[in-house]
C-alpha cells in the first residue's frame, strides 16, 4: 500500500481543489501499476490521536513491490507530480506491506 497525505497551499480555494482533483483523476485512470485506489478528505473525527490537518488522503495498492518501484517512475505519476505539486506545500507518505 502507498498511503499519501497531501496538504494544499490554499485548501479553501475551490479552483485549486478542482485542478488538483482533475490531475489526480487523470493520473489514477492512466496509471499502469496502481491496482486499487481510494481518495478522501479528513473525516473530521475529534480524537487526540487523529490528524485532520491534511487536505487529501490517497491510498494506492500494487500487485508487487516491483510494480510499486515501476509506478514511481511511470509517465502518468511523474506528470501528476509536475501538474499538481505547485498546488501543495506538504506531502507525507507511508508505504506498507501486508503481514502473513
Amino acid at each position: 500500500m502507498h498511503i499519501v497525505y497531501i496538504w494544499l497551499n490554499n485548501p479553501d480555494n475551490q479552483d485549486d481543489r478542482k485542478l488538483f482533483e482533475e490531475s489526480l483523476d487523470k493520473f489514477l485512470k492512466t496509471s499502469k501499476y496502481a491496482k486499487t485506489n481510494f481518495v478522501g478528505n479528513p473525516a473530521g473525527t475529534d480524537r487526540e490521536v487523529v490528524d485532520n490537518s491534511y487536505t487529501y488522503a490517497i491510498v494506492v495498492t500494487f500487485s508487487s513491490r516491483e510494480e510499486q518501484d515501476l509506478y514511481q517512475k511511470e509517465e502518468a505519476h511523474l506528470l501528476f507530480i509536475k501538474e499538481a505539486s505547485p498546488l501543495w506545500n506538504k506531502v507525507q507518505i507511508y508505504d506498507a506491506v501486508g503481514i502473513d
